[in-house]
């Protein structure tokens, strides 16, 4: 029995009624396409059953089809409960999700790779051996070696969230600062009169920057201090914070939360203890993730566009790929309040 043709690039072209020089230059990543073109020759690629041949592309391209996604941590994370937080976070998810929006139309694959202290230097290496085309980078860490060393390797890379030191490295970022302030001016526009913090870990950026922004913004409102204790962005720290935050200033009448899981944990230790949210106590988060809409009431909260941010890091990627003399770059985005139930 003759065994069934596999299916050939003329036949996707055939299929999605280009030339077979159109069909090659989509399937192997080069970008000066038409968007029409692009998506009926994948969605030729789907009807026909054909299988790029990746060796092949890669010996054409000098290209792997594939992107890292790093996540950078201090510490080496071998156990399950590291594991576990990243695909239950609802941050890191948001983050694969506006990556796979850029790269699967262009059939590009993404990579996980979780590195901690000890194995910056060899992914590094394994990088520029080809692993991988280039990398989106999550630095968890407030000083992370990592970063400096792609910029001095001159491995393409894109940061989502800027570096806490000066590396000529391209990045995407949110205006933290002004997204604090709106917390603050919600919470003051209220008649809020005794604020509380729970801040996020105080030497990395993102947590400096809100921190800062709303405590100059309710300087402006007349609330010259604001008492703080300090998370690490999970809902346990939350709960922690918020014991100890009312515990030390009882009549507290609203707290703003450096992010939702966090918030989660506030909310349930006020309601724990008989505080009414919002009438008794005020509550804002930041983020807008799926923790916030689940939370009970519905969670006021400072929107964090990061499918938009990982998006645009993937597109500033695949360009530098394209041109890899053009200059580091960075994307700030601004954020928006989202008001709900708790504030």
């Amino acid at each position: 029995m003759q065994s069934q043709r596999l299916p050939t690039l003329e036949d996707v072209a055939r299929v999605a009624g280009v030339s077979r020089a159109t069909v090659s230059r989509v399937i192997n990543g080069i970008r000066n396409v038409d968007p029409q073109l692009h998506q009926q020759v994948w969605t030729a690629v789907d009807q026909t059953g054909y299988v790029p041949n990746r060796m092949a592309r890669s010996l054409v391209t000098r290209r792997t089809g594939t992107v890292a996604l790093i996540v950078s941590d201090s510490e080496t994370h071998d156990d399950d409960p590291f594991m576990g937080r990243f695909f239950s976070d609802p941050y890191f998810g948001r983050v694969v999700g506006g990556l796979m929006s850029v790269l699967r139309p262009l059939g590009v694959q993404l990579a996980l790779q979780m590195v901690g202290a000890d194995g910056h230097k060899r992914l590094v290496g394994d990088l520029r051996n080809g692993q991988a085309d280039g990398a989106v980078v999550l630095s968890l860490p407030a000083r992370d070696p990592l970063p400096g060393l792609l910029a001095a390797s001159g491995i393409p890379a894109v940061l989502i969230g800027r570096p806490a030191e000066p590396v000529p490295i391209s990045y995407v970022d949110l205006d933290n600062e002004a997204g604090a302030a709106l917390a603050a001016d919600r919470l003051a526009l209220r008649g809020c009169r005794r604020p509380v913090m729970i801040a996020g870990p105080p030497d990395v950026p993102a947590s400096v920057d809100r921190i800062s922004g709303f405590r100059r913004a309710m300087a402006r409102h007349g609330h010259a201090w604001i008492p703080q204790e300090t998370g690490n962005f999970t809902q346990d720290s939350g709960e922690r914070s918020m014991r100890a935050l009312l515990a030390a200033h009882p009549t507290l009448d609203a707290v703003f939360v450096a992010n939702d899981l966090m918030a989660v944990g506030a909310l349930l230790v006020l309601q724990d203890t008989g505080r009414t949210v919002p009438d008794d106590v005020a509550v804002a988060g930041f983020d807008d993730s799926s923790a916030a809409l689940s939370a009970r009431p519905a969670l006021t909260t400072v929107r964090h566009p990061l499918e938009d941010m990982s998006a645009e890091a993937a597109r500033m990627l695949l360009s530098r790929l394209d041109d890899p003399d053009a200059r580091v770059t960075s994307v700030i985005y601004e954020p928006t309040l989202v008001e709900r139930q708790t504030a």
